[in-house]
């Protein structure tokens, strides 16, 4: 089948609600989503079947996602399994304007979100997805989970079931079940293996460098970077960074990660000493205020702080704005601000993922997989959900393996099959020495 197969053509009749910013942006954002799409050939597959099988027919489900090329194929994906689906941003500065458009004139699918929004609107547009009253809800940070136990909870007997893209969501959702106030069963999609290994490793690892060079055209090599946290995404970005010449020091609380990371060659040290010491700073912890006031206070004159954790809370922004005198935005996505003692301090994209905020996010290569498993999870909500308990699940090792698989199929790569005497013997305990 063509690489287009279940991406519109042609321009489809307006939804009845959608936010986007200038519609005329859907044909440059065509051809994007175009061109990411060659790259997800698993989720094309998925796509193709869901179109023949329908196993989405007459479900309802809302997406708060990063309004992005690959985020677009998904979206197209799901509706060709007959899903009706409706689309918010996740985060106010991730959305892809021309994708948005994209969507509401080419694929018919109403949309919520504009880079740049406030917070009001960014809410607002969560609002409005939520109108839709899903049986499914599709989330990347818990924002729509957690607006549903708020202020929609009207809403919560129709649902059936979600899932959740990242960390930070999987924390927050933890958090819920173990306090008995969760009120359905999410996948936690971000702890699938070939979500969190690839997308969180390799992906974030890429496009946070990108979005740091995009934002600041500095150079890397030579250079003193940060990284707090090493988690899967810190791994991926210290791996990069160290790829590009830079000097790499790690800052942890866990002793097993920072001990993980001594062993990998990295130099771990606490955030107080690393603070002076830095050119560059990146936090991806998941966490609140791992760059504080006194953090800041202690960095070189020009040093530059960003985050690629899924909220801005990982730097004290509000300790920052205490110990400003002037600030001022020296290029897009780059505000300086001057400090009491006279140093200046560059933070960017306001503090929020700079991967999004100031690139495109992740590859479409490795989206593909987080993607495959999104539309895999909610086929699998749609013809299990009565058998859950309202906590989080991990989609089944099976289906994870066989994305694993499908991907290497589509990269031209053969693999071992275990022999008949081979899984005898693993499934025994006879044979010694």
């Amino acid at each position: 089948m063509p690489k287009t197969a279940c991406l519109s053509s042609q321009p489809v009749s307006l939804p009845l609600g959608y936010d986007v910013k200038d519609l005329a942006l859907a044909d440059q954002g065509k051809l994007r989503v175009e061109w990411a799409r060659q790259d997800m050939p698993v989720l094309r597959g998925i796509a193709e079947r869901f179109q023949r099988e329908k196993p989405l027919q007459g479900i309802r489900l809302a997406a708060c996602l990063h309004v992005t090329t690959e985020t677009a194929v998904l979206m197209a994906t799901l509706k060709a399994g007959g899903a009706e689906v409706c689309l918010c941003a996740s985060n106010p500065l991730s959305t892809q304007d021309d994708v948005a458009a994209y969507l509401v004139r080419y694929e018919g699918i109403p949309t919520f979100a504009i880079k740049g929004e406030d917070n009001d609107t960014y809410y607002q547009h969560i609002q409005s997805a939520l109108d839709i009253k899903p049986n499914i809800t599709m989330d990347d940070g818990a924002d729509l989970v957690f607006t549903l136990h708020t202020t929609r909870q009207e809403l919560l007997d129709g649902v059936w079931g979600g899932t959740e893209e990242t960390t930070t969501g999987v924390i927050r959702l933890k958090a819920m079940a173990a306090q008995g106030v969760l009120r359905y069963p999410v996948i936690a999609v971000n702890d699938s293996q070939t979500k969190y290994l690839f997308d969180n490793r390799y992906g974030t690892g890429q496009s946070t460098v990108d979005g740091i060079l995009r934002a600041t055209n500095r150079l890397l090599a030579g250079s003193v970077v940060v990284v707090a946290g090493y988690g899967w995404c810190g791994r991926g970005f210290a791996m990069r960074a160290r790829g590009m010449g830079a000097r790499v020091i790690i800052t942890e609380v866990d002793p097993l990660k920072a001990l993980e990371a001594l062993m990998d060659g990295f130099q771990v040290m606490p955030m107080a000493e690393a603070a002076p010491l830095g050119d560059v700073f990146c936090t991806l912890t998941g966490d609140i205020n791992v760059i504080r006031q006194e953090h800041f206070l202690a960095m070189k004159d020009g040093a530059i702080a960003c985050n690629s954790g899924h909220f801005n809370v990982e730097l004290d922004l509000p300790g920052l704005e205490a110990v400003t005198v002037a600030k001022r935005t020296i290029r897009e996505f780059v505000e300086e601000h001057t400090l009491t003692n006279g140093k200046r301090v560059n933070i960017l994209g306001e503090g929020r993922l700079i991967n999004l905020a100031a690139a495109e996010g992740h590859p479409s290569v490795v989206m593909d997989m987080s993607f495959a498993n999104q539309s895999l999870a909610a086929e699998f909500i749609s013809k299990n959900y009565q058998q859950f308990e309202k906590k989080v699940y991990m989609l089944p090792a099976d289906v994870d393996m066989e994305i694993a698989r499908l991907k290497l199929e589509s990269m031209g790569v053969a693999i071992d099959v275990l022999t008949e005497e081979q899984i005898k013997y693993l499934a025994s305990f006879e044979m010694g020495t």
